[in-house]
């Protein structure tokens, strides 16, 4: 799992499977769209302006303390 934020653009995109792959956009809403894969497969979730909707500081707490689990 990768967690990449952009704070100049306030996106959020979140990438559950690592593997390189096609993936096909599915806007669900007017600031979320999910990329899927093989079999409709969940690849990832981009989230436009997160910063409005999510708690940045938190999920970036969460990634960190992901990554040294992680490791």
């Amino acid at each position: 799992m990768n967690i990449i934020y952009d704070n100049l653009t306030d996106i959020l995109y979140i990438r559950l499977d690592d593997r390189i792959q096609k993936v096909i956009n599915k806007q669900i809403a007017n600031d979320t769209v999910l990329d899927l894969g093989k079999d409709e497969k969940l690849v990832g979730i981009e989230i436009i302006n997160a910063s409005k909707r999510i708690k940045i500081n938190n999920l970036l707490q969460l990634k960190d303390n992901y990554q040294k689990i992680a490791i």
